[in-house]
């Protein structure tokens, strides 16, 4: 139920309505006079209170839509806290990779402090350019060691436009160039021959347009995935057991539609980080959230966010071709290799500590995440402090 306010006061409208049907009524005039006066002054009555209600219900429609997006920007304390336990007595070297939230397009992110036993240095792997802190323990005492790390971050609503808009530039795909040839090849969990391929030929085959492809392969997931995180095999983002499963969660969501689109070799991302409640200004987050982007002829990134979709239906059509702010990202990509080079496999995703006790992976990590909002007045003391703090003496 919408509460509008009317274009005028609705007593001052009746009385002055009323005062017009009694001003045109005059004992001097004929009855048939009156009459035709009277019903011309009805009609304009009723035409005005109808325009009036039209003009209640879309403002009422128009405030129900921007109901159900969040503000085009969130500005935010992040906490990532982590523990190392349980290191072993003996061990000679840990070893700690941390991912690091960067500036973009679509989010300034600023680090405000680093605690750690052990001194860390910034820095950034050659595929996908991500950045992250890392940290080597010498001969470490038994038991634990904590980190943390605290950043500022403004993320901002990352849109191209809706689909209408989006297929009004659409083109063919074109020749995949020499920079984007990682985002056109196979991950170790998103293949793209096999099943992957054959689900590209059914659910893309009949469009000829890139952003036409990516809206099949992203109605097709959307209508017959399920975001569900029941039983095993979930969480990894692997897009043949999605396929199969038809649940999962957002990984499970986005690694087939990657896969789709490669397959038709269109480059496509994943991207990762967390999410931010909608409707709180502060508290702990309980784990990740990821999406994707596909690459369009003169559009560009193009993202969408399948799973979050699902879970906010009414959303279906604003997650193709745009995410909201309530995220922010930590990496892109899978199978990473780190920066310095881990002796353990590449890394599924990048988006929680990663350790190795003696060169070995090492799991005992404990991480807790949280998130508090920077009102606007706190915003403009610190922008002011940082100014003041950048100047000469």
């Amino acid at each position: 139920m919408y509460l509008v306010e009317l274009p005028f006061p609705p007593h001052r409208f009746c009385l002055n309505r009323l005062s017009l049907i009694a001003c045109r009524f005059h004992p001097s005039k004929s009855v048939t006079q009156s009459q035709r006066s009277n019903s011309l002054t009805l009609r304009v009555f009723s035409s005005l209170l109808l325009l009036s209600f039209s003009t209640c219900v879309l403002t009422a429609q128009a405030t129900s839509n921007a109901q159900k997006f969040s503000d085009p920007s969130r500005t935010f304390r992040f906490t990532y806290n982590f523990t190392v336990k349980d290191i072993p007595a003996g061990a000679k070297q840990v070893r700690l990779w941390v991912p690091v939230p960067q500036t973009d397009h679509h989010q300034t992110a600023r680090g405000l402090n680093i605690k750690a036993p052990t001194k860390t240095q910034m820095t950034q792997e050659p595929e996908y350019g991500n950045r992250m802190m890392y940290a080597e323990i010498q001969n470490p005492a038994p038991g634990k060691a904590e980190f943390t790390l605290e950043y500022e971050v403004t993320r901002r609503e990352y849109s191209r436009g809706d689909y209408a808009q989006l297929e009004r530039k659409d083109q063919t795909p074109g020749v995949v160039s020499a920079s984007m040839n990682r985002l056109v090849a196979p991950d170790s969990l998103v293949p793209t021959d096999g099943k992957i391929k054959a689900l590209a030929v059914e659910v893309t085959g009949s469009q000829t347009g890139t952003v036409a492809k990516g809206k099949a392969a992203y109605d097709y997931l959307f209508t017959n995935m399920r975001y569900d995180k029941t039983g095993s095999g979930w969480g990894r983002g692997d897009a043949v057991w999605a396929c199969d499963a038809k649940h999962g969660n957002c990984t499970d969501f986005h690694s087939p539609f990657i896969g789709v689109l490669r397959a038709d070799r269109i480059p496509a991302r994943f991207d990762i980080g967390f999410p931010l409640p909608e409707n709180k200004d502060k508290g702990d987050i309980a784990g990740y959230h990821c999406w994707a982007e596909f690459y369009a002829p003169k559009i560009g990134w193009i993202p969408v966010d399948i799973s979050e979709a699902w879970k906010a239906k009414q959303k279906e059509d604003y997650f193709f071709g745009s995410v909201d702010a309530n995220r922010v990202q930590f990496s892109t990509g899978r199978d990473i290799t780190l920066s310095p080079k881990q002796d353990g496999p590449a890394l599924n995703y990048f988006v929680y500590p990663y350790g190795e006790v003696d060169g070995k992976p090492y799991e005992k990590l404990d991480k807790q995440f949280s998130f508090e909002e920077i009102k606007h007045e706190e915003k403009k003391a610190a922008i002011s402090k940082r100014s003041a703090g950048s100047g000469t003496k």
